[in-house]
């Protein structure tokens, strides 16, 4: 789908709007979860949307997905993208973990770099 700048410039506006309100749910709830952010090349929308969940430390991040809060990471948002009016087939596969700690030590804390990976947090 062939979206202009217009269109582009509302589902981000969208998407940061119900991203945010998912993300300061979720720091009242789970320990150790700092922020999220989201990738999205719109040549391949909504196929490329990432959505990244970052944790402060990689302990924090390893034990909140042992907890099973991703199921809770991954409801947040399907909520988010659903008020955004972004459909994707599978929102778990749109969804990925990661942690300060690990970009530090992966990318030198270069976000840019490691979101540009094709899995961050997965890598």
């Amino acid at each position: 789908m062939s979206l202009n700048k217009r269109n582009q410039a509302q589902i981000e506006r969208r998407l940061i709007k119900n991203l945010t309100d998912a993300c300061e749910t979720a720091k009242g709830q789970i320990p150790g979860f700092v922020w999220l952010t989201h990738a999205v090349d719109f040549a391949a929308f909504p196929a490329s949307l990432k959505v990244v969940w970052v944790f402060d430390t990689q302990v924090n991040k390893d034990f909140a997905l042992a907890d099973g809060e991703a199921r809770f990471m991954v409801e947040l948002t399907t909520q988010a993208l659903a008020d955004a009016n972004v459909n994707v087939r599978q929102v778990a596969n749109h969804v990925f973990y990661d942690s300060e700690e690990e970009c530090q030590r992966a990318c030198g804390g270069d976000w840019p770099k490691r979101l540009a990976q094709k899995n961050p947090g997965r890598a």
